[in-house]
């Protein structure tokens, strides 16, 4: 292993091959913050990301709809209501 980047010693996986979820609504200012976290941190890192609208989604509606914004990394839930920038930096590498 010596020689590798410590992101991928880490997770094995390089940071373009994870994926970070933002799954919201519109008019959610905690959603608005959370994206300003979410894109920041995904940007520094070059982890692609996507968001979801729950009101748009029947199944993400009656997964989240209490927790609302949640983040998904991978696929997993991370975090919801208020996402901690170190935290998800921390998760994806």
């Amino acid at each position: 292993m010596a020689g590798m980047s410590p992101l991928f010693r880490r997770t094995g996986r390089d940071p373009q091959d994870r994926l970070v979820t933002l799954v919201r609504k519109p008019g959610c200012h905690l959603c608005d913050d959370a994206q300003i976290v979410v894109e920041k941190v995904c940007a520094e890192l070059g982890v692609p990301w996507e968001q979801k609208d729950i009101t748009q989604d029947p199944r993400l509606h009656d997964q989240y709809w209490e927790q609302i914004p949640v983040v998904l990394v991978d696929g997993e839930q991370h975090t919801f209501w208020r996402v901690n920038e170190d935290r998800l930096r921390k998760a994806l590498t």
